[in-house]
């Protein structure tokens, strides 16, 4: 919106052509971001708090859990508001990738929406079902990646890169692209929505990770960079920095209120649409392995859930004291915050080490 504006300028004022660098309006939009949610912030909790909108706790979970219930929820949408609003403002909206992420962003936010508010208002413990909420999200990013596959125009846009080597890519075609994305972007949707159970445990690697791909995404972007660190060149796709630069400054201002002790949580409306975001992101820059590393945190904590499950159904028996496994180690004595901190720094590492991928191949 504004660069269009900006460029309109640019015409007779040559300054205002500054707006077409990336970089500048990616760092914009993250302080976009950051400024509305600051100031929209307060208010919103003072209202959830007065409307009663408190989240709920589990009675089998550990008992130092039992003081937040009531704390204000559904505060995801504070994020979302902050991130559509920043990529509306400093995105190229001529760019069919912005349109994409946003439609996922806010079609996955709008599902966990319906649940809070169930949960929350409706006094639902259930929300909605999990085969509805997979409905929902697979109609959803079924047709984004329908979309994306048959409006690609280079072999490089739907194959499998594999990090670490410089001529190892996979193949995909169409159909397999369409498979692999789904999985990618309804996985990482619930990823998220599953490591959300700590003040602050979801929030900061999610803009870690979101970071890490507003950079994948500028260099995927740009056709020197790209050739440069013999990566595929994506036409389009450096404007997803600007997205993801919005995702780092609404999340880093969530987190004013999120950290402990939590003033108010995000809910599934914002760890579904997080999760869902950097799914879309990852699969449009072709990083799908890279944010599996990058998102590590996110794969041990679903992985966690999955592993207690199936052990509990097939042998009676459960591998961790709690799923998932932050409230595995506070039962193990970790306090809540010991247990946060320790996973922002393994998603750091991680991060750190998805970042090498750009250089060692």
């Amino acid at each position: 919106m504004l660069l269009a504006f900006f460029q309109w300028l640019g015409h007779d004022v040559r300054a205002f052509n500054v707006f077409n660098y990336i970089t500048l309006r990616a760092v914009l939009a993250a302080l976009t971001a950051l400024a509305i949610s600051f100031v929209v912030g307060p208010t919103m909790i003072r209202k959830l708090t007065a409307y009663k909108i408190g989240q709920a706790v589990r009675d089998d979970g550990p008992q130092t859990h039992l003081v937040k219930a009531g704390t204000p929820t559904m505060g995801g949408a504070l994020i979302l508001v902050s991130i559509v609003i920043s990529t509306l403002l400093w995105a190229d909206l001529k760019n069919m990738y912005v349109w994409v992420v946003l439609l996922i962003t806010t079609g996955f936010g709008a599902v966990g929406w319906v649940d809070d508010y169930r949960k929350v208002v409706h006094r639902n413990p259930k929300g909605l079902s999990a085969r509805v909420k997979l409905f929902w999200q697979s109609a959803i990013a079924l047709a984004a990646v329908a979309f994306i596959a048959y409006s690609t125009k280079l072999p490089a846009q739907t194959e499998l890169i594999v990090p670490f080597f410089k001529t190892v890519a996979i193949p995909l075609g169409a159909i397999g692209f369409m498979v692999l994305a789904y999985f990618v972007i309804v996985g990482t949707s619930n990823a998220v929505n599953l490591t959300d159970g700590l003040d602050g445990l979801a929030i900061m690697p999610t803009v870690m990770v979101a970071s890490a791909l507003a950079i994948f995404a500028y260099v995927a972007g740009n056709v020197v960079f790209s050739k440069y660190l013999q990566m595929p060149y994506i036409p389009g796709a450096g404007e997803l920095a600007v997205f993801c630069a919005a995702i780092a400054g609404a999340g880093l201002a969530f987190l004013w209120f999120n950290a402990y002790p939590a003033e108010v949580f995000m809910g599934d409306v914002g760890a579904l649409a997080l999760g869902g975001a950097l799914g879309a992101v990852a699969v449009i820059v072709r990083q799908e392995i890279v944010l599996f590393i990058m998102g590590g945190v996110f794969v041990v904590e679903t992985l966690s859930v999955v592993l207690q499950v199936a052990s509990f159904k097939l042998t009676g028996k459960r591998i961790f004291r709690m799923a998932p496994l932050h409230h595995h180690y506070e039962l193990k004595g970790w306090k809540e915050n010991q247990v946060v901190v320790r996973f922002w720094i393994i998603t750091m590492i991680l991060v750190l080490v998805g970042l090498s991928t750009l250089k060692l191949r």
